[in-house]
């Protein structure tokens, strides 16, 4: 009981500090989407939410397929401990000229081998960061395509937190809203000491991520993940196996950085290439936000 009063009362001193009167995707009675990433910090959004929001919320995970297994039994456990009823969609990858549509799965029936990242591979070609339409299609279309079919209008809730204000990014046609950056002014400490309390935590380091081998990840994470467990590896470079010629008139594609394949991740990782101070993430650590499609 003390530390749930101790964490209420910090976060209606970060309140105070930021916008003061609770904002209308908050007090204003309508219709909120909380997107969660299966991530701590979209969670603890999700937690905070569900406590305080007079709004009617809609929990929504998008499953990719190649999310790791300890995210789903993270998800899974939030929904069942704090109430959540998430609501699980995968992307349905539609013809030429349709748009990505949903289904919804839950936690025993979700894809574990790839399906709708296969499918969105299949029909766009080779996702990376010049062509990142894999969040577009397995996150952002999903998730908002379930939306439209409960709801006319409503806000979007990222888990943004007030000190990684730079991923806010304008997105069209949509009303995201950042409870965490602009009303909580919560940050990575609050988070990782809020989980710290909890019976449960996402049990993953912050270089694994919810997706096995995302290509936003930095080469010294990479090599640290084949240090752990090359077999991951296999889906992309089946996929580019598969798919590197799809949507590609010269070349094939690929999907690391650097034009990277997934042979040439192995090659220069025995090759001991040299890592360099800027070899950092393309804003992937913890989790995948459906803001990040462009």
């Amino acid at each position: 009981m003390e530390s749930n009063k101790t964490e209420k009362d910090s976060l209606e001193n970060s309140a105070a500090r930021g916008h003061g009167a609770a904002p209308c995707y908050i007090a204003g009675g309508g219709v909120t989407l909380v997107s969660f990433s299966g991530g701590r910090t979209s969670a603890f959004m999700a937690q905070i939410m569900k406590r305080y929001s007079k709004n009617r919320l809609v929990f929504v995970f998008a499953n990719t397929g190649q999310e790791n297994e300890e995210t789903l039994e993270f998800v899974d456990k939030c929904d069942k401990h704090f109430d959540l009823n998430v609501v699980w969609v995968e992307a349905v990858v539609q013809p030429e000229g349709v748009g990505t549509t949903h289904r919804i799965v839950d936690y025993e029936t979700a894809s574990r081998n790839g399906e709708p990242f296969e499918a969105v591979m299949a029909k766009y070609g080779i996702s990376n960061k010049a062509y990142p339409h894999c969040t577009r299609e397995l996150k952002r279309m999903p998730i908002h395509s379930y939306m439209r079919s409960i709801a006319d209008d409503y806000y979007t809730a990222i888990g943004i937190r007030a000190d990684e204000y730079r991923r806010v990014v304008p997105i069209k046609g949509l009303k995201p809203v950042y409870p965490l950056a602009d009303y909580w002014l919560v940050d990575k400490g609050m988070v990782n000491e809020f989980w710290e309390t909890q019976p449960f935590n996402l049990d993953l380091f912050d270089y694994q991520g919810n997706c096995k081998w995302c290509w936003k990840k930095s080469l010294r994470k990479h090599f640290k993940l084949i240090d752990d467990d090359p077999t991951i590896y296999d889906f992309p470079a089946e996929m580019e196996r598969k798919y590197g010629n799809v949507r590609c008139s010269e070349g094939v594609r690929v999907f690391f950085r650097e034009n990277r394949s997934t042979a040439d991740l192995f090659e220069a990782k025995h090759g001991r290439v040299q890592l360099d101070l800027f070899d950092i993430d393309d804003g992937c650590s913890e989790s995948c936000e459906m803001h990040e499609a462009i």
